[in-house]
């Protein structure tokens, strides 16, 4: 188990964080880590998806299922750090808050 898990933010990521520790997660590795952009409407517009393709590369699209809302993917290679994973977060939100998307979910397979 890490010994900076105390340094993480009572928040959603900083729970993400305390779980992977607890998993004895390898953060020194680099890992693909997915991020899930949320939108207001489906299909999201093709400018939206040229935007994030520009700033990402490929993108995966799950269409609304079961009254879920559907939702846009990329992946980041790298490290997995608190700063990093919701700096990508809010650039991509930024980016996608013109067209009604919003990044706040991200994921690791460990």
């Amino acid at each position: 188990m890490t010994n900076f898990t105390e340094n993480w933010p009572d928040d959603a990521d900083g729970g993400v964080f305390r779980k992977l520790a607890a998993a004895d997660f390898e953060f020194g590795k680099s890992w693909s880590v997915d991020y899930n952009v949320d939108f207001e409407a489906w299909p999201p517009p093709d400018a939206a998806l040229e935007l994030l393709r520009s700033m990402y590369g490929a993108l995966a699209m799950y269409s609304p299922d079961r009254g879920d809302i559907g939702y846009v993917q990329f992946q980041i290679v790298g490290s997995v750090t608190y700063d990093g994973v919701t700096s990508i977060q809010h650039q991509a939100s930024t980016a996608m808050q013109p067209f009604g998307g919003v990044c706040e979910s991200w994921g690791v397979m460990h």
